[in-house]
């Protein structure tokens, strides 16, 4: 069921760090007709780059302190922790702009249409509801 609501309200992020559209969703649902310039954000990412870096930890406190220690001295964890803040900051735009649910295409920070990660058909439900709405 494709849902439009009419304005989104941008609490902690610049308006124009994501103006445009902007896909979010989660790797179990695809997305379909998007252009190549239109970003993804995938709400799932932090969590699975965290399984990556830290994996199962042991249940021994002391084992466990130890592993996460070696992960955090080792010389490419700075490179995952950037990838791992950068994953945040699509969910913290998306937690800022109000999204209820997902998949959802946003236009221009304060457009959603839900439901669906096909820009196209976005576009088409989001002008429809402008039009009947004028």
């Amino acid at each position: 069921m494709l849902k439009l609501i009419g304005c989104l309200p941008a609490l902690c992020l610049s308006a124009g760090a994501f103006a445009g559209t902007v896909i979010y969703t989660d790797s179990t649902h695809p997305v379909f007709n998007t252009p190549s310039d239109t970003p993804i954000i995938f709400l799932d990412t932090p969590d699975r780059l965290q399984a990556e870096l830290f994996g199962p930890l042991p249940s021994d406190a002391a084992q466990a302190e130890k592993q996460a220690h070696e992960l955090l001295v080792s010389p490419s964890f700075k490179t995952r922790e950037r990838q791992l803040a950068g994953a945040y900051q699509g969910v913290i735009k998306a937690w800022s702009l109000g999204l209820e649910k997902y998949p959802a295409v946003v236009f221009d920070d304060k457009w959603v249409v839900y439901g669906t990660t096909d820009v196209g058909l976005a576009t088409q439900q989001m002008n429809a509801w402008r039009e009947a709405n004028q």
